[in-house]
């Protein structure tokens, strides 16, 4: 047994991951939700007893059994909710400058859970603790309101700063060897900085606008909506390409409209403002320019997201992109394509997609 039970933490961290890939549903689902939170309060009890046994605190208790077993249970929850956020996140992040916050939840995945030793170090615990802790609250809270805004994280980051600084002072004052492993003036200047640093990417756009992601982006030649249906018509990418949908080519003919077809999905009751912003490069200034912005309202609670589109005539060739953005500039995605003039192209080859 103690020769494998090095291994342990690995194989707890493995079943995390695995068992969140396997379970966990959309993130506005009333059973993920109730899985993260249950991960959550299940951690913050593993925390207290971890951090209170060597104190004998739970000496000729029924937990006394079972308090080797505390740091295992540590790494399962702490494995569980950031394998939950790496699958969440994923479906907001765009290979964009909010990729980097996605990068350090999977940073903190692998690193914190892979190195069997760091879980004794109290300021790495309380640290990552705080940082499933403000997380957890980013998107929890938009999904419980029905709303997304600043002010509604600068809350979520209050109620997660505040409670993980009562539960942090509570252990600390509560066991000894806490006390003589860490100061708490450190653990605070710690809790602090990562506050400070989430909230410093929110501002500069650079975390990912969970719980919304866009499903769907596609440059399209026409779209019609009838009633609940949208038919889009587009030219197909090269059977090279499986990775692409659509051709990144758009074959631009006289008096041709070019329309941007998305879906966005977004949790029940949540309403909110996205823009399609049009943007043509400038080789002589090798900038982005924006042509045009468009918003439009998506309505949350259809599980293939809100269909909408835009539209853009008297456009030129060159490269173009559209950024699906919220109000505050968070990216939920982009289409790319170049516009090239070509009177002989055959519209007939155009493939046509019901989306219902």
């Amino acid at each position: 047994m103690n020769k494998h039970k090095k291994y342990l933490p690995v194989l707890f961290f493995i079943g995390g991951f695995i068992w969140d890939s396997l379970t966990l549903g959309r993130i506005d689902g009333w059973y993920s939700n109730t899985i993260l939170f249950t991960y959550l309060i299940s951690l913050t009890a593993c925390l207290y007893i971890y951090n209170l046994a060597d104190d004998d605190h739970w000496k000729n208790t029924f937990l006394e059994p079972y308090q080797q077993y505390a740091p295992l249970a540590v790494q399962f929850f702490l494995g569980g909710l950031s394998s939950a956020y790496v699958i969440f996140f994923f479906q907001s992040v765009t290979f964009t400058r909010t990729m980097v916050f996605f990068v350090i939840l999977v940073i903190l995945l692998l690193s914190n859970e892979l190195l069997r030793d760091r879980i004794s170090n109290k300021y790495l615990q309380f640290g990552a603790y705080f940082f499933v802790t403000f997380t957890f609250f980013t998107f929890f809270t938009p999904i419980i309101f029905g709303i997304m805004n600043t002010f509604l994280f600068i809350i979520s980051g209050l109620i997660s700063f505040f409670f993980s600084l009562i539960f942090i002072s509570y252990i600390y004052h509560k066991s000894p060897s806490t006390r003589n492993d860490i100061s708490w003036f450190k653990m605070a200047t710690i809790i602090f900085t990562i506050y400070a640093g989430i909230n410093i990417f929110y501002y500069f756009n650079l975390i990912p606008p969970v719980p919304l992601s866009m499903q769907n982006g596609i440059v399209a030649y026409n779209v019609d909506k009838q009633e609940d249906k949208f038919s889009v018509s587009y030219e197909q990418t090269s059977s090279l390409k499986l990775w692409e949908s659509y051709d990144k080519t758009f074959n631009y003919t006289p008096r041709d409209t070019v329309f941007i077809y998305t879906s966005v999905f977004a949790p029940t009751d949540l309403s909110k403002n996205v823009n399609h912003q049009w943007q043509n490069y400038r080789p002589k200034s090798q900038q982005w320019h924006t042509t045009d912005t468009i918003t439009y309202e998506v309505v949350g609670g259809r599980r293939g997201g809100f269909r909408g589109y835009t539209y853009k005539e008297n456009i030129w060739d060159g490269k173009w992109r559209v950024n699906v953005t919220t109000e505050e500039g968070l990216v939920l995605g982009r289409i790319d394509f170049t516009v090239t003039s070509d009177s002989t192209f055959d519209k007939s080859q155009l493939s046509t997609v019901v989306f219902q």
